[in-house]
């Protein structure tokens, strides 16, 4: 039992009592703003159901997750957790997007590199790509002549 009841109790304005199974959650008066929040979501009474109801050994993780949901929904009452995980999932999708683009462009300019290191002519000079438009690398064309 400890001497100062915890922040449920503190807020309910009870005495806690020795087998209080929020004590160990929201042990002080520090905890309130943290037990506020998950209250104002789930009620404690459903707090209290959840938490009887998780293993022990997860109830402080159960706890941690219950308050980050809570302050989501608070911070976006629409969407909540929702929002982050699908902007997340965005953010995902647009660097797998720039990941294989930046690929592409690696394996073309590699695949470049080669073709060009094979293909110099015999004084050692590198091929020159040609325009595809048709007459502006034609010397005997009558725009360069001048």
């Amino acid at each position: 039992m400890t001497s100062t009841p915890c922040a449920v109790c503190k807020h309910f304005r009870r005495k806690c009592p020795p087998d209080c199974i929020f004590a160990p959650y929201f042990p002080d008066i520090n905890y309130h703003l943290k037990f506020s929040c998950v209250h104002k979501l789930y009620g404690a009474s459903n707090i209290g159901k959840m938490l009887e109801e998780m293993p022990v050994q997860l109830r402080t993780h159960g706890v941690e997750s219950l308050y980050y949901e809570a302050k989501c929904r608070i911070q976006d009452p629409v969407y909540g957790c929702v929002g982050i995980i699908s902007s997340l999932h965005q953010q995902i999708q647009i660097a797998q997007t720039q990941l294989a683009i930046t690929q592409a462009k690696i394996y073309f300019l590699n695949t470049n590199f080669a073709v060009a290191g094979q293909s110099t002519s015999s004084l050692g000079e590198p091929r020159v790509q040609q325009n595809d438009v048709d007459g502006l690398d034609d010397p005997c064309n009558a725009w360069f002549n001048y």
